[in-house]
Protein backbone atom coordinates (compact mmCIF):
# COMPACT_ATOMS: atom_id res chain seq x y z
CA UNK A 1 0.00 0.00 0.00
CA UNK A 2 1.66 3.63 -1.22
CA UNK A 3 2.01 5.81 1.96
CA UNK A 4 0.72 9.72 0.73
CA UNK A 5 2.21 11.65 3.39
CA UNK A 6 1.13 15.44 3.49
CA UNK A 7 4.63 17.39 4.67
CA UNK A 8 3.39 20.17 6.20
CA UNK A 9 1.62 20.61 9.59
CA UNK A 10 -0.93 21.49 9.74
CA UNK A 11 -2.45 19.64 6.76
CA UNK A 12 -5.99 18.28 5.70
CA UNK A 13 -7.52 15.69 3.69
CA UNK A 14 -10.87 16.54 2.18
CA UNK A 15 -13.31 13.83 1.06
CA UNK A 16 -15.26 15.02 -1.79
CA UNK A 17 -14.38 17.42 -4.63
CA UNK A 18 -18.63 18.74 -4.67
CA UNK A 19 -19.00 22.42 -3.93
CA UNK A 20 -18.11 21.62 -0.72
CA UNK A 21 -15.09 20.19 -0.40
CA UNK A 22 -13.39 22.22 -3.29
CA UNK A 23 -14.99 25.40 -1.43
CA UNK A 24 -12.92 24.05 1.60
CA UNK A 25 -9.28 23.43 -0.17
CA UNK A 26 -9.87 26.80 -1.73
CA UNK A 27 -10.14 28.53 1.86
CA UNK A 28 -7.44 26.90 3.44
CA UNK A 29 -5.19 27.38 -0.07
CA UNK A 30 -5.34 31.44 0.85
CA UNK A 31 -4.19 30.42 4.45
CA UNK A 32 -1.62 28.35 2.96
CA UNK A 33 -2.93 25.36 4.98
CA UNK A 34 -1.82 22.09 3.05
CA UNK A 35 -4.23 20.25 1.92
CA UNK A 36 -5.51 17.56 -0.75
CA UNK A 37 -9.05 16.70 -1.84
CA UNK A 38 -10.37 13.18 -2.86
CA UNK A 39 -13.21 12.51 -4.89
CA UNK A 40 -14.55 8.88 -5.63
CA UNK A 41 -15.42 9.79 -9.25
CA UNK A 42 -14.12 10.54 -12.71
CA UNK A 43 -15.48 14.01 -12.32
CA UNK A 44 -15.89 17.33 -9.35
CA UNK A 45 -18.95 18.75 -8.92
CA UNK A 46 -20.84 16.16 -6.93
CA UNK A 47 -24.94 16.73 -7.93
CA UNK A 48 -24.03 20.02 -9.40
CA UNK A 49 -21.35 18.54 -12.19
CA UNK A 50 -22.24 19.18 -15.72
CA UNK A 51 -22.83 16.36 -17.94
CA UNK A 52 -21.36 16.42 -21.93
CA UNK A 53 -23.59 14.07 -24.22
CA UNK A 54 -22.41 14.67 -27.66
CA UNK A 55 -22.00 18.69 -27.06
CA UNK A 56 -25.43 18.88 -25.48
CA UNK A 57 -24.47 19.95 -21.98
CA UNK A 58 -27.11 19.09 -19.02
CA UNK A 59 -27.04 19.53 -15.23
CA UNK A 60 -28.43 16.47 -12.45
CA UNK A 61 -31.16 18.84 -12.07
CA UNK A 62 -31.21 22.49 -12.34
CA UNK A 63 -28.78 24.57 -10.51
CA UNK A 64 -29.64 28.29 -10.38
CA UNK A 65 -26.85 30.49 -8.32
CA UNK A 66 -27.64 33.23 -6.19
CA UNK A 67 -26.94 34.11 -2.43
CA UNK A 68 -27.22 36.02 0.57
CA UNK A 69 -23.93 35.53 1.49
CA UNK A 70 -21.17 38.00 -0.42
CA UNK A 71 -18.48 35.34 0.24
CA UNK A 72 -19.81 32.80 -2.29
CA UNK A 73 -20.53 35.13 -4.52
CA UNK A 74 -16.94 36.37 -4.32
CA UNK A 75 -16.10 32.58 -5.35
CA UNK A 76 -18.37 31.90 -7.30
CA UNK A 77 -17.37 35.56 -9.68
CA UNK A 78 -13.69 35.00 -9.11
CA UNK A 79 -13.57 31.64 -10.21
CA UNK A 80 -15.84 32.20 -13.91
CA UNK A 81 -15.80 36.25 -14.25
CA UNK A 82 -17.28 37.02 -17.46
CA UNK A 83 -18.55 33.30 -18.16
CA UNK A 84 -20.59 33.61 -15.13
CA UNK A 85 -23.94 35.04 -16.78
CA UNK A 86 -27.03 36.49 -15.53
CA UNK A 87 -30.35 34.91 -16.99
CA UNK A 88 -34.00 35.38 -17.04
CA UNK A 89 -36.01 32.79 -15.38
CA UNK A 90 -39.65 31.52 -16.50
CA UNK A 91 -40.91 28.60 -14.46
CA UNK A 92 -44.22 26.95 -15.20
CA UNK A 93 -46.51 24.59 -13.19
CA UNK A 94 -48.58 21.82 -15.31
CA UNK A 95 -51.76 21.12 -13.75
CA UNK A 96 -54.81 19.33 -15.34
CA UNK A 97 -53.26 19.98 -18.51
CA UNK A 98 -52.76 23.65 -17.86
CA UNK A 99 -49.49 25.72 -17.22
CA UNK A 100 -49.41 27.77 -14.45
CA UNK A 101 -46.76 30.57 -14.23
CA UNK A 102 -44.44 29.75 -11.38
CA UNK A 103 -43.93 32.30 -9.42
CA UNK A 104 -48.08 32.08 -9.57
CA UNK A 105 -49.71 35.39 -11.01
CA UNK A 106 -53.07 36.09 -9.52
CA UNK A 107 -54.80 36.49 -12.51
CA UNK A 108 -53.05 33.30 -14.03
CA UNK A 109 -53.76 31.27 -11.79
CA UNK A 110 -57.62 32.46 -10.98
CA UNK A 111 -58.18 32.52 -14.56
CA UNK A 112 -56.55 28.73 -14.87
CA UNK A 113 -58.49 27.46 -11.50
CA UNK A 114 -61.73 28.57 -12.58
CA UNK A 115 -63.99 30.65 -9.46
CA UNK A 116 -65.68 27.63 -8.16
CA UNK A 117 -61.74 26.41 -7.32
CA UNK A 118 -60.91 29.62 -6.25
CA UNK A 119 -63.60 30.00 -3.46
CA UNK A 120 -62.81 26.25 -2.28
CA UNK A 121 -59.46 27.15 -1.64
CA UNK A 122 -60.61 30.77 0.26
CA UNK A 123 -62.79 28.40 2.36
CA UNK A 124 -59.99 25.69 3.04
CA UNK A 125 -57.57 28.23 3.67
CA UNK A 126 -59.81 30.20 5.80
CA UNK A 127 -60.82 26.70 7.43
CA UNK A 128 -57.33 25.58 8.52
CA UNK A 129 -57.05 29.57 10.00
CA UNK A 130 -59.74 29.28 12.40
CA UNK A 131 -59.29 25.58 13.25
CA UNK A 132 -55.60 24.37 12.98
CA UNK A 133 -53.93 21.08 13.35
CA UNK A 134 -53.05 21.03 17.29
CA UNK A 135 -49.68 19.65 16.75
CA UNK A 136 -47.82 19.55 13.10
CA UNK A 137 -45.71 16.05 12.87
CA UNK A 138 -45.79 15.74 9.38
CA UNK A 139 -45.13 18.00 6.25
CA UNK A 140 -49.45 17.69 5.27
CA UNK A 141 -50.15 19.33 8.52
CA UNK A 142 -47.34 21.70 8.33
CA UNK A 143 -48.27 23.17 4.82
CA UNK A 144 -52.01 22.74 5.35
CA UNK A 145 -52.02 24.62 8.44
CA UNK A 146 -50.70 27.81 6.79
CA UNK A 147 -52.05 27.85 3.22
CA UNK A 148 -55.56 25.61 3.41
CA UNK A 149 -55.75 21.74 2.45
CA UNK A 150 -57.36 22.53 -0.97
CA UNK A 151 -53.85 24.55 -1.95
CA UNK A 152 -51.43 21.82 -0.26
CA UNK A 153 -53.37 19.09 -2.55
CA UNK A 154 -53.17 21.10 -5.81
CA UNK A 155 -49.96 22.78 -5.79
CA UNK A 156 -47.72 20.64 -3.40
CA UNK A 157 -48.93 17.25 -2.82
CA UNK A 158 -48.46 15.20 -6.04
CA UNK A 159 -45.11 16.74 -6.49
CA UNK A 160 -44.02 16.48 -3.24
CA UNK A 161 -44.81 12.77 -3.29
CA UNK A 162 -43.14 11.98 -6.30
CA UNK A 163 -40.00 13.69 -5.52
CA UNK A 164 -39.59 11.66 -2.42
CA UNK A 165 -41.82 8.90 -3.10
CA UNK A 166 -43.32 8.76 0.35
CA UNK A 167 -46.73 10.06 1.76
CA UNK A 168 -46.66 13.78 2.31
CA UNK A 169 -47.46 12.34 5.86
CA UNK A 170 -44.07 10.43 6.55
CA UNK A 171 -41.81 13.29 5.37
CA UNK A 172 -41.42 15.35 8.73
CA UNK A 173 -42.83 18.96 9.37
CA UNK A 174 -38.62 19.95 9.96
CA UNK A 175 -38.62 19.82 6.03
CA UNK A 176 -41.34 22.22 5.68
CA UNK A 177 -39.70 23.85 7.99
CA UNK A 178 -36.83 24.57 6.80
CA UNK A 179 -37.84 24.80 2.56
CA UNK A 180 -40.80 26.00 2.35
CA UNK A 181 -40.80 28.95 5.10
CA UNK A 182 -40.77 32.69 3.75
CA UNK A 183 -41.19 32.02 0.27
CA UNK A 184 -41.92 28.59 -1.36
CA UNK A 185 -44.46 27.63 -4.08
CA UNK A 186 -47.04 27.43 -1.65
CA UNK A 187 -46.43 31.17 -0.46
CA UNK A 188 -46.08 32.54 -3.85
CA UNK A 189 -49.54 30.57 -4.24
CA UNK A 190 -50.96 32.73 -1.33
CA UNK A 191 -49.48 35.50 -2.11
CA UNK A 192 -51.11 35.45 -5.67
CA UNK A 193 -54.72 35.02 -4.40
CA UNK A 194 -54.26 36.92 -1.33
CA UNK A 195 -51.32 39.69 -2.53
CA UNK A 196 -50.33 41.56 0.65
CA UNK A 197 -50.52 45.73 0.67
CA UNK A 198 -47.28 46.51 2.06
CA UNK A 199 -44.20 47.21 0.39
CA UNK A 200 -42.04 44.38 1.67
CA UNK A 201 -44.41 42.01 0.79
CA UNK A 202 -41.95 39.18 -0.52
CA UNK A 203 -41.81 38.23 -4.10
CA UNK A 204 -39.69 35.67 -6.33
CA UNK A 205 -36.61 36.29 -8.05
CA UNK A 206 -37.06 36.42 -11.47
CA UNK A 207 -33.31 36.66 -12.30
CA UNK A 208 -30.21 34.10 -11.06
CA UNK A 209 -26.60 33.88 -12.48
CA UNK A 210 -25.58 30.71 -14.40
CA UNK A 211 -22.34 29.57 -15.69
CA UNK A 212 -21.93 29.47 -19.56
CA UNK A 213 -21.55 25.68 -19.67
CA UNK A 214 -23.74 24.65 -16.97
CA UNK A 215 -22.88 24.02 -12.83
CA UNK A 216 -19.80 22.14 -13.70
CA UNK A 217 -18.09 24.45 -15.40
CA UNK A 218 -17.27 26.02 -11.60
CA UNK A 219 -16.40 22.93 -10.06
CA UNK A 220 -14.26 22.14 -12.93
CA UNK A 221 -12.14 25.59 -13.32
CA UNK A 222 -11.54 25.52 -9.47
CA UNK A 223 -10.33 22.57 -9.93
CA UNK A 224 -7.76 23.10 -12.32
CA UNK A 225 -7.04 26.52 -10.04
CA UNK A 226 -6.27 24.26 -7.31
CA UNK A 227 -4.65 21.84 -9.11
CA UNK A 228 -2.03 24.89 -10.43
CA UNK A 229 -1.58 26.27 -7.19
CA UNK A 230 -0.32 22.32 -5.53
CA UNK A 231 -3.94 21.71 -4.11
CA UNK A 232 -4.00 18.79 -5.75
CA UNK A 233 -7.57 17.19 -6.07
CA UNK A 234 -7.38 13.52 -6.72
CA UNK A 235 -10.06 11.70 -8.83
CA UNK A 236 -11.12 8.00 -9.00
CA UNK A 237 -9.93 7.82 -4.88
CA UNK A 238 -13.32 6.25 -3.16
CA UNK A 239 -13.00 6.33 0.31
CA UNK A 240 -12.71 2.73 2.21
CA UNK A 241 -11.33 3.00 5.87
CA UNK A 242 -11.09 5.59 8.13
CA UNK A 243 -8.90 5.32 11.13
CA UNK A 244 -9.10 6.76 13.83
CA UNK A 245 -7.42 6.33 17.74
CA UNK A 246 -7.22 8.20 21.29
CA UNK A 247 -10.25 10.10 19.95
CA UNK A 248 -8.64 11.77 16.36
CA UNK A 249 -8.83 10.34 12.88
CA UNK A 250 -5.55 9.71 11.76
CA UNK A 251 -5.64 8.86 8.25
CA UNK A 252 -7.92 8.25 5.31
CA UNK A 253 -7.76 5.14 2.67
CA UNK A 254 -9.17 4.69 -0.28
CA UNK A 255 -8.75 2.01 -3.39
CA UNK A 256 -7.36 1.85 -6.39
CA UNK A 257 -6.86 -0.49 -8.98
CA UNK A 258 -3.38 -1.24 -8.62
CA UNK A 259 -3.66 -0.93 -4.88
CA UNK A 260 -4.58 1.15 -1.42
CA UNK A 261 -3.79 4.53 -0.64
CA UNK A 262 -3.16 6.03 2.56
CA UNK A 263 -3.98 9.60 3.33
CA UNK A 264 -2.64 11.46 6.60
CA UNK A 265 -3.50 14.48 8.08
CA UNK A 266 -4.08 16.69 11.30
CA UNK A 267 -7.46 17.54 10.24
CA UNK A 268 -10.57 16.06 8.27
CA UNK A 269 -13.11 17.69 6.60
CA UNK A 270 -15.63 15.04 4.89
CA UNK A 271 -18.64 15.71 2.38
CA UNK A 272 -19.24 11.74 1.94
CA UNK A 273 -22.92 10.52 3.17
CA UNK A 274 -22.66 10.23 6.73
CA UNK A 275 -24.05 6.82 6.21
CA UNK A 276 -21.00 5.71 4.12
CA UNK A 277 -18.62 7.26 6.15
CA UNK A 278 -19.81 5.31 9.35
CA UNK A 279 -19.53 2.61 7.70
CA UNK A 280 -15.66 3.13 7.02
CA UNK A 281 -14.63 3.60 10.09
CA UNK A 282 -11.86 1.44 11.61
CA UNK A 283 -12.21 0.51 14.37
CA UNK A 284 -16.03 0.25 13.96
CA UNK A 285 -18.49 2.13 16.67
CA UNK A 286 -20.66 1.11 18.22
CA UNK A 287 -23.60 -0.93 17.15
CA UNK A 288 -26.44 1.94 18.20
CA UNK A 289 -24.02 4.89 15.96
CA UNK A 290 -23.89 1.71 12.92
CA UNK A 291 -27.59 1.68 13.34
CA UNK A 292 -28.49 5.20 13.33
CA UNK A 293 -26.50 6.29 10.12
CA UNK A 294 -27.66 2.73 8.59
CA UNK A 295 -31.24 3.92 9.54
CA UNK A 296 -30.78 6.99 7.50
CA UNK A 297 -32.44 7.10 4.05
CA UNK A 298 -31.63 9.21 0.69
CA UNK A 299 -33.98 9.71 -2.39
CA UNK A 300 -31.97 9.27 -5.34
CA UNK A 301 -32.16 10.51 -8.75
CA UNK A 302 -32.38 9.89 -12.51
CA UNK A 303 -32.55 12.72 -15.85
CA UNK A 304 -33.52 10.98 -19.41
CA UNK A 305 -32.03 13.97 -21.64
CA UNK A 306 -33.76 14.13 -25.20
CA UNK A 307 -32.53 15.46 -28.22
CA UNK A 308 -35.24 17.00 -29.87
CA UNK A 309 -35.12 18.31 -33.42
CA UNK A 310 -37.13 21.53 -32.82
CA UNK A 311 -35.63 24.93 -32.57
CA UNK A 312 -37.51 25.88 -29.71
CA UNK A 313 -39.95 23.65 -27.43
CA UNK A 314 -40.98 26.19 -24.44
CA UNK A 315 -40.01 29.68 -23.29
CA UNK A 316 -39.45 28.03 -19.71
CA UNK A 317 -36.00 27.24 -17.42
CA UNK A 318 -38.07 24.46 -16.26
CA UNK A 319 -41.59 23.14 -15.52
CA UNK A 320 -43.09 21.32 -12.56
CA UNK A 321 -44.98 18.48 -13.79
CA UNK A 322 -47.91 17.87 -10.98
CA UNK A 323 -49.67 15.70 -13.10
CA UNK A 324 -50.24 12.18 -11.31
CA UNK A 325 -50.58 10.97 -14.80
CA UNK A 326 -46.61 10.81 -15.51
CA UNK A 327 -44.03 9.73 -13.53
CA UNK A 328 -41.54 12.72 -14.73
CA UNK A 329 -41.44 15.39 -11.78
CA UNK A 330 -39.79 18.25 -13.55
CA UNK A 331 -38.86 19.15 -17.11
CA UNK A 332 -35.74 21.02 -17.56
CA UNK A 333 -34.86 23.01 -20.77
CA UNK A 334 -31.18 23.01 -20.56
CA UNK A 335 -30.93 25.88 -23.99
CA UNK A 336 -32.61 28.30 -22.00
CA UNK A 337 -30.84 28.11 -19.43
CA UNK A 338 -27.56 29.33 -21.56
CA UNK A 339 -27.80 29.03 -25.42
CA UNK A 340 -24.01 27.30 -24.93
CA UNK A 341 -25.95 23.97 -23.74
CA UNK A 342 -26.36 22.92 -27.26
CA UNK A 343 -23.83 22.34 -30.31
CA UNK A 344 -26.66 23.12 -32.71
CA UNK A 345 -29.34 26.30 -31.87
CA UNK A 346 -31.80 24.49 -34.49
CA UNK A 347 -32.36 21.69 -31.95
CA UNK A 348 -33.35 21.49 -28.16
CA UNK A 349 -32.21 19.47 -24.84
CA UNK A 350 -34.75 18.60 -22.58
CA UNK A 351 -33.92 17.26 -19.16
CA UNK A 352 -36.82 14.76 -18.06
CA UNK A 353 -36.38 14.30 -14.38
CA UNK A 354 -37.12 11.26 -12.20
CA UNK A 355 -37.26 10.58 -8.61
CA UNK A 356 -36.16 7.33 -7.58
CA UNK A 357 -34.98 5.04 -4.97
CA UNK A 358 -32.04 3.13 -6.14
CA UNK A 359 -32.66 -0.59 -7.33
CA UNK A 360 -36.20 0.28 -7.78
CA UNK A 361 -38.30 -0.07 -10.85
CA UNK A 362 -36.96 2.62 -12.47
CA UNK A 363 -33.41 2.88 -11.51
CA UNK A 364 -33.27 -0.33 -12.53
CA UNK A 365 -34.07 -0.33 -15.94
CA UNK A 366 -32.45 -0.67 -19.18
CA UNK A 367 -31.53 2.86 -20.26
CA UNK A 368 -33.61 2.10 -23.75
CA UNK A 369 -36.60 1.75 -21.73
CA UNK A 370 -36.12 5.04 -20.16
CA UNK A 371 -35.61 6.55 -22.86
CA UNK A 372 -38.96 5.54 -24.57
CA UNK A 373 -41.11 6.21 -21.31
CA UNK A 374 -39.88 9.85 -21.06
CA UNK A 375 -40.04 10.37 -24.92
CA UNK A 376 -44.28 8.88 -24.38
CA UNK A 377 -44.37 11.34 -21.31
CA UNK A 378 -43.20 14.49 -23.24
CA UNK A 379 -46.00 13.46 -25.82
CA UNK A 380 -48.81 12.97 -23.50
CA UNK A 381 -47.50 16.37 -22.13
CA UNK A 382 -48.07 17.86 -25.16
CA UNK A 383 -44.39 19.42 -25.36
CA UNK A 384 -42.99 17.36 -28.10
CA UNK A 385 -44.36 14.56 -30.87
CA UNK A 386 -42.39 11.44 -30.78
CA UNK A 387 -40.61 11.72 -34.12
CA UNK A 388 -39.11 15.10 -33.25
CA UNK A 389 -36.83 13.12 -30.17
CA UNK A 390 -33.72 11.82 -32.29
CA UNK A 391 -31.44 10.83 -29.83
CA UNK A 392 -31.52 10.22 -25.92
CA UNK A 393 -29.65 9.65 -22.94
CA UNK A 394 -29.75 8.69 -19.32
CA UNK A 395 -27.74 9.54 -16.50
CA UNK A 396 -28.34 8.15 -12.48
CA UNK A 397 -27.50 9.83 -9.30
CA UNK A 398 -26.86 8.01 -6.07
CA UNK A 399 -28.06 9.77 -2.83
CA UNK A 400 -29.57 12.99 -4.58
CA UNK A 401 -31.38 13.82 -1.53
CA UNK A 402 -31.34 13.18 1.85
CA UNK A 403 -34.17 12.53 3.77
CA UNK A 404 -36.53 13.79 6.32
CA UNK A 405 -38.01 10.70 7.56
CA UNK A 406 -39.43 9.84 10.94
CA UNK A 407 -36.49 9.43 13.46
CA UNK A 408 -33.51 11.16 11.13
CA UNK A 409 -32.78 14.11 13.30
CA UNK A 410 -32.37 11.59 16.75
CA UNK A 411 -30.10 9.60 13.88
CA UNK A 412 -28.15 12.42 12.66
CA UNK A 413 -27.94 13.74 16.52
CA UNK A 414 -26.72 10.23 17.60
CA UNK A 415 -24.07 10.39 15.24
CA UNK A 416 -22.95 13.76 15.85
CA UNK A 417 -22.56 13.30 19.30
CA UNK A 418 -20.34 10.19 18.77
CA UNK A 419 -18.20 11.84 16.46
CA UNK A 420 -17.44 14.68 18.31
CA UNK A 421 -16.01 12.64 21.53
CA UNK A 422 -14.29 9.95 18.95
CA UNK A 423 -13.69 11.76 15.73
CA UNK A 424 -12.43 15.24 16.93
CA UNK A 425 -10.65 16.48 13.83
CA UNK A 426 -13.34 15.43 11.59
CA UNK A 427 -15.88 18.35 10.64
CA UNK A 428 -18.96 17.58 8.63
CA UNK A 429 -19.66 19.56 5.78
CA UNK A 430 -21.96 19.93 2.57
CA UNK A 431 -25.55 18.68 1.70
CA UNK A 432 -24.69 14.36 2.47
CA UNK A 433 -21.57 15.15 4.63
CA UNK A 434 -24.54 16.59 7.30
CA UNK A 435 -27.61 14.37 5.77
CA UNK A 436 -29.09 18.26 5.56
CA UNK A 437 -30.86 19.07 2.88
CA UNK A 438 -28.10 22.25 1.73
CA UNK A 439 -28.34 24.10 -0.86
CA UNK A 440 -25.48 25.03 -3.31
CA UNK A 441 -24.27 28.05 -1.38
CA UNK A 442 -25.13 26.27 2.22
CA UNK A 443 -22.36 23.45 1.33
CA UNK A 444 -20.12 25.75 0.35
CA UNK A 445 -20.98 27.73 3.55
CA UNK A 446 -20.01 24.84 5.63
CA UNK A 447 -16.87 23.74 4.15
CA UNK A 448 -15.69 27.47 3.82
CA UNK A 449 -16.10 28.18 8.14
CA UNK A 450 -15.10 24.23 8.08
CA UNK A 451 -11.77 25.87 6.90
CA UNK A 452 -11.55 29.00 8.70
CA UNK A 453 -11.96 26.57 12.27
CA UNK A 454 -9.01 25.11 11.04
CA UNK A 455 -7.29 27.94 10.64
CA UNK A 456 -8.65 29.04 14.21
CA UNK A 457 -12.36 30.22 14.20
CA UNK A 458 -15.07 28.76 15.87
CA UNK A 459 -18.10 28.32 14.13
CA UNK A 460 -20.64 26.01 14.50
CA UNK A 461 -21.20 24.22 11.08
CA UNK A 462 -24.78 22.60 12.24
CA UNK A 463 -25.76 26.16 12.63
CA UNK A 464 -25.73 26.86 8.84
CA UNK A 465 -28.49 27.08 6.89
CA UNK A 466 -31.08 27.28 9.98
CA UNK A 467 -32.02 30.62 9.83
CA UNK A 468 -36.17 31.83 10.22
CA UNK A 469 -36.40 32.89 6.82
CA UNK A 470 -34.15 32.06 3.54
CA UNK A 471 -35.43 30.09 0.40
CA UNK A 472 -35.80 31.95 -2.64
CA UNK A 473 -37.03 35.50 -1.28
CA UNK A 474 -36.39 38.93 -1.23
CA UNK A 475 -38.52 42.12 -0.22
CA UNK A 476 -39.69 43.95 -3.82
CA UNK A 477 -37.71 47.44 -2.75
CA UNK A 478 -34.45 44.93 -2.05
CA UNK A 479 -36.03 43.41 -5.78
CA UNK A 480 -36.17 47.12 -7.41
CA UNK A 481 -32.80 48.49 -6.03
CA UNK A 482 -30.38 45.31 -6.93
CA UNK A 483 -29.45 44.02 -10.45
CA UNK A 484 -28.54 40.85 -8.68
CA UNK A 485 -30.54 38.80 -6.89
CA UNK A 486 -29.76 37.95 -3.11
CA UNK A 487 -31.15 35.51 -1.82
CA UNK A 488 -30.58 31.84 -2.85
CA UNK A 489 -31.93 28.48 -4.27
CA UNK A 490 -29.96 25.61 -5.60
CA UNK A 491 -30.80 21.93 -6.12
Amino acid sequence: MAEIKLAEKPSVVIIGAGPAGLTAALELSKHRVPAVVLEADKQVGGISRTVNYKGYLFDIGGHRFFTKWGEVNHIWRGTLGDKFLLRPRLSRIYYRKKFFLYPLVARNALFGLGPVESVRILLSYLRSALFPTPKEDNLEEWVSNRFGKRLYQIFFKTYTEKVWGVPCTSIQAEWAAQRIRGLSLMTAVRNALFPAKTPKAKTLIDRFHYPERGPGQMWETLAEQLNRQSYTVLMERPVVRICHERGDVTRVITRRPHGDESFEGTHFISSMPIRDLINALDPRPPEEVCRAANDLRYRDFLIVSLIVNRKEVSPDNWIYVHEPGVKVGRIQNFKNWSPAMVPDTSKTCLGMEYFVFENDELWSSPDSKLIQMARREIAQLGLVRPEEIEDGTVVRMQKAYPMYDPGWMERVEAIRAYAEANLRNLQFVGRNGMHKYNNQDHSMMTALCAAQNICGARHDLWAINSEPDYHEEVKEEDARAKSVPAESLAS
